[in-house]
């Protein structure tokens, strides 16, 4: 899902005299990946706070542990 886009690559799409709508489409391409992208983290992170108050409940500490391991990584990734 995580696609890298480059600034040249965007002002090349811009450059062209041909058409406009190939510079939309890269932008619309772009905006949707991070749209998306934003939408997969925070189900990840609803998802991640549910296992670690199941893990809470089952005093279960290795999943507990591993759970807001997962959930750390993802905050520091979004930043």
């Amino acid at each position: 899902m995580d696609k890298y886009y480059s600034y040249a690559d965007f002002l090349k799409a811009m450059g062209r005299n041909q058409t406009v709508s190939e510079a939309e489409k890269l932008l619309n391409e772009i905006y949707m990946d991070l749209f998306l992208n934003h939408v997969h983290r925070e189900q990840r992170k609803e998802r991640l706070l549910v296992l670690i108050d199941v893990s809470l409940d089952r005093k279960d500490k290795v999943s507990f542990v591993e759970y807001t391991n997962e959930l750390s990584q993802l905050q520091q990734e979004s930043v």
